[in-house]
């Protein structure tokens, strides 16, 4: 990549798309029915080296909908109590309309039209988030409604696992299995993963222009 403005760099080198990378967790697998717990959203940026990292981070923990399915397994694999006094959680209007405020501002700065959404098994994520924008009747979803960059493909392009400790451990980076499963941790490493890729595929290939 030649060097440039980097708030021009994201619309160009991702089709006008801004990739925001999100990790949500759930009480289920059934968007339609299963209480959404917990989001992280990720937002990247290039910075002057032409190298994509971590620019902004947003979370929210999410009372259940009312009259939303809570499966026991799924609360045992993630250890969430959706009713602890203390998990703070924020209706998911609300915590969506705010995390979405942070995409869109992200959107224009960076000139692109839309963002796309970034997730290790990326269709789960957008099932739930797409569900919750229709189930609150949010007018403006900055995400594209189908499409997105699933880092679980990409692991297994660039590391030969898919996996998400796995493709960390093999990309370099720390991980901490008491931290795991838990929608920020898991984003977090997840945009790792992402802008690990995405830099060293930049090292020897530059994008069509």
């Amino acid at each position: 990549m030649s060097q440039e403005n980097p708030n021009t760099m994201m619309a160009r080198r991702f089709r006008s798309y801004l990739p925001v990378v999100v990790d949500v967790e759930t009480a289920g697998f059934n968007p339609k029915t299963d209480a959404l717990l917990e989001i992280a959203a990720i937002i990247p940026k290039f910075n002057r080296d032409n190298r994509l990292e971590i620019e902004e981070t947003h979370s929210a923990h999410i009372k259940p909908f009312e009259g939303a399915n809570l499966e026991p397994e799924a609360l045992a694999f993630t250890g969430i109590d959706p009713y602890h006094p203390f998990r703070i959680a924020r209706p998911e209007k609300e915590a969506l309309q705010d995390i979405f405020r942070g995409i869109r501002h992200a959107i224009k700065k960076n000139n692109c039209t839309r963002a796309i959404l970034v997730g290790h098994n990326a269709a789960f994520d957008l099932s739930f988030v797409n569900a919750a924008v229709e189930r609150t009747e949010i007018k403006r979803n900055p995400f594209h409604p189908f499409s997105t960059f699933d880092t679980v493909t990409l692991c297994g392009l660039a590391y030969g696992q898919t996996v998400l400790a796995k493709s960390a451990k093999i990309a370099g980076l720390s991980w901490d299995t008491d931290a795991a499963h838990s929608a920020l941790y898991d984003a977090e490493k997840t945009a790792e993963i992402f802008c690990s890729i995405v830099n060293d595929w930049d090292q020897w290939k530059s994008p069509i222009a």
